[in-house]
């Protein structure tokens, strides 16, 4: 998304009380919306697998780390439901709203610098979906790799039970704009920040589901 782009600014009782720039939101403070979606999958032999998406290093939040499958802010006049767009546009799924499992909203607030102050409403969702990496098509300049990664051993890791863990992905040469598959050993820097409380709430609804 570019940083001109115009969202739905919010008070904290999440009613919109106007519209900035991406730029200015985070360079004030501003509440705004995302839409997040967790792709889960069922192996072989019966584990789950959540899909990491590898930031591209040009991203100017957390790049070259590995975040949610797909993730998005809402733009200015957009519905929760439209947020469908950046699983089409990211990863090349094209999906309806109600094949989506919601797990509710989580307000988080990110200092990342004094000239980036994070408030969000992340929309929380889950798909099943048991695609192969190399059947997503990646929006390559935002996303530099995608790796599938052990739901049980990831929350260990975050509840610092296990010091790093290992997924199996496929990552974009960005010369040859070919694909290469990895496997490759992740610490929990290696991660976007996750809270306890969104971590509690993705993980209950994974296992409710699941």
């Amino acid at each position: 998304m570019s940083e001109s782009e115009m969202l739905d600014i919010l008070n904290e009782e999440m009613v919109v009380i106007g519209t900035d720039s991406r730029v200015n939101a985070h360079a004030r403070g501003l509440w705004h919306q995302t839409f997040h979606c967790w792709i889960v999958r069922q192996s072989t032999h019966g584990e789950t697998n959540l899909l990491f998406q590898l930031r591209h290093r040009d991203k100017d939040t957390y790049p070259g780390l590995l975040d949610i499958s797909c993730a998005g802010h809402l733009q200015a006049g957009e519905t929760v439901a439209d947020g469908v767009r950046e699983l089409r546009e990211e990863l090349g799924v094209i999906v309806s709203f109600t094949e989506l499992t919601s797990c509710g909203i989580v307000a988080e607030e990110n200092i990342i610098s004094e000239q980036c102050i994070d408030r969000e409403f992340n929309h929380i969702f889950i798909l099943q979906c048991n695609k192969s990496l190399e059947d997503y098509h990646m929006q390559t300049s935002e996303i530099s790799g995608l790796f599938y990664i052990n739901m049980r051993e990831f929350k260990e890791l975050l509840k610092s039970e296990k010091n790093s863990i290992w997924g199996e992905g496929i990552v974009m040469d960005e010369m040859s704009q070919n694909v290469r598959s990895i496997k490759a050993e992740f610490h929990i820097d290696d991660f976007t920040p996750m809270s306890n409380n969104y971590a509690q709430v993705l993980f209950d609804n994974l296992e409710r589901l699941l």
